[in-house]
């Protein structure tokens, strides 16, 4: 018999999907399959059912029905899922080694690196045999509705967060601030972009407003890209000025280790471990980069996870340690600030500029990406059972208008990032990072799916780490805002 397909090896799987729940006339004519009103899928008639179709040409039916998009690469992937990550917490590193110490800085980071990674695929691991869609549904599967809400507030709160730092450091950068000269000012002199609120709106309706109405991640893989370049040459100029000044003797000797001899080094060594807990927090964004992640297995996820954590990590280090032995115990809470003066080397200015509007540059580019999460996030709560928000492009673009306005509004009203960090890091960016994925972990391997000794063991650290991590930080903060208002 003649065919227009070739055949097909005995160990090759087909794959039949439908596009919009609608079915082409050819096949609903021929009575072969129907589509599930409630799960999407396709189901067959009883073909005894249907009579005789013996006249039917069934080399005319497509195997695959509908258009199909192709997904991300795993490379697309890395880029979007290391911009959930290197963002401005980035800018917050070299502070806290001038807290923790050089040494005891650099461990931590390393440390909350591969505990971020371990959390990761486990929650890749079990969102895969819970059939989760999102960070929520894989909550809900593990721990229950309650528990699904909590998480989804998390992520708000820890993402509105984030997203009015960003605001707050490229008005800082540009605008400048009490202490510091923004770039306008150095380039232009003083004129209508030192109205800092102004210039950040300007930039939220210019620039962030177009990005954030994409409705898909993939679509932001190649501003993805461009965010992680940004950010290494930041991390490549910074650490060659660090060089430059090390080898010519102009850099002092960095403290390596903790200060315990005042009550005040003690506060700040309790508010600053969660500002570095926070740094590797992206697991809000990893079920949608898995879920438009081409040919999608764990595994390829998990090289994608590994690739990122490798990435951020040696430019986290780089940063904290180029930054703080660049500008030692003047090291300021946003980094960025530090870079409006004479770094003492040649091209001094020319340096200060890249390194400045370079990285804001990478938190436009980052900015779309956090909001992505957010959005879904807000739309699941709100909205909830309704269509996907993808088929709804008024939808989209109205959550898009309103969670926008309430960032802008934010970053008018927080004062600094050390403030919105170290209260985030404490709670919700611990919670996302740590608490939920062991919590998890834990609660499944009662229900089937058997941890090894050293899953097991690493859970229950996550657990406990986050536990003492998240009540250190909210006593010191609370403590700290008591010590400045009186």
């Amino acid at each position: 018999m003649d065919s227009n397909y070739s055949a097909l090896a005995k160990d090759s799987d087909v794959e039949l999907q439908v596009k919009n729940g609608i079915l082409g006339s050819k096949i609903e004519s021929l009575g072969l399959m129907s589509q599930d009103e409630e799960f999407g899928y396709v189901k067959p008639h009883n073909v005894g059912d249907s009579g005789d179709r013996e006249d039917h040409d069934f080399d005319d039916i497509p195997l695959v029905l509908g258009e199909t998009k192709p997904g991300s690469g795993i490379y697309g992937a890395v880029f979007n899922l290391t911009t959930s990550i290197i963002g401005a917490g980035i800018m917050a590193l070299p502070a806290t080694m001038k807290v923790l110490g050089l040494a005891l800085g650099v461990v931590l980071i390393f440390l909350m690196g591969l505990l971020s990674e371990v959390s990761v695929e486990m929650l890749v691991r079990f969102s895969v045999h819970c059939k989760a869609l999102s960070y929520g549904d894989v909550v809900e599967s593990a721990l229950g509705r309650v528990a699904r809400i909590l998480s989804q507030i998390c992520i708000i709160v820890n993402n509105a967060g984030v997203l009015v730092v960003y605001l707050i450091i490229m008005g800082d950068v540009l605008s400048g601030s009490m202490r510091h000269v923004g770039v306008f000012d150095q380039l232009l002199g003083n004129g209508v972009w030192d109205h800092r609120k102004l210039l950040v709106l300007v930039i939220l309706v210019i620039f962030l407003a177009p990005l954030c109405a994409l409705d898909k991640i993939d679509s932001l893989s190649l501003t993805s890209a461009a965010s992680v370049a940004l950010a290494v040459v930041f991390v490549l100029v910074a650490f060659a000025i660090a060089a430059i000044k090390l080898a010519e003797g102009k850099i002092e000797a960095p403290r390596m280790m903790p200060d315990f001899g005042s009550k005040k080094a003690i506060l700040d060594l309790l508010v600053v471990i969660p500002i570095m807990s926070n740094a590797y927090v992206c697991h809000f964004n990893v079920q949608p980069i898995y879920n438009e992640l081409e040919g999608r297995t764990p595994q390829k996820m998990n090289r994608v996870g590994r690739i990122t954590t490798m990435i951020c990590v040696l430019v986290y280090a780089s940063t904290a340690v180029s930054g703080y032995l660049l500008f030692g115990k003047d090291t300021e809470a946003d980094v960025l600030t530090n870079f409006d003066k004479d770094l003492g080397i040649r091209f001094s200015s020319a340096l200060n500029f890249i390194v400045r509007v370079g990285y804001v540059l990478h938190l436009i580019l980052v900015f779309p990406v956090i909001h992505f999460s957010l959005r879904q996030t807000v739309d699941d709560m709100v909205f909830e059972g309704l269509s996907p928000l993808q088929e709804s492009r008024k939808r989209c673009l109205f959550l898009t208008l309103v969670l926008l306005i309430l960032i802008y509004f934010g970053s008018t009203m927080i004062p600094n990032i050390w403030t919105a960090f170290k209260f985030t890091g404490a709670t919700t960016a611990v919670s996302l990072g740590f608490t939920f994925p062991a919590l998890i972990a834990l609660r499944l391997n009662k229900e089937g799916i058997n941890l090894s000794c050293g899953e097991k063991f690493l859970s229950w650290f996550m657990l406990i780490l986050a536990s003492i991590v998240s009540v250190a930080g909210i006593v010191g903060n609370i403590y700290s805002l008591e010590t400045d208002s009186s």
